[in-house]
């Protein structure tokens, strides 16, 4: 990295660039990582999205069968006692 023959100035130059250099690299590292991250949250919304629509559709399906079978009708125990 440093040769003996730079002078001073040279070398700390050479220092501040390798830095920087890394700290670039860091940047767009953390901005892919960022943009994954994204991507990633928008196809877990959509599958959010997809399953809250079919449970709606799930419980609607379950009242429906619910109200059609006689077992689940709600009964008046009032009339039945005497």
């Amino acid at each position: 990295m440093m040769n003996a023959d730079m002078d001073p100035v040279d070398a700390e130059n050479q220092v501040e660039l390798e830095e920087k250099t890394r700290l670039i690299n860091q940047v767009l590292e953390l901005q892919h990582t960022l943009e994954d991250l994204s991507v990633r949250v928008d196809a877990v919304k959509e599958v959010n999205l997809k399953l809250k629509s079919e449970n709606q559709v799930l419980g609607q399906y379950i009242e429906n069968l619910m109200s059609a079978a006689s077992v689940f009708q709600r009964t008046d125990t009032k009339s039945k006692r005497k």
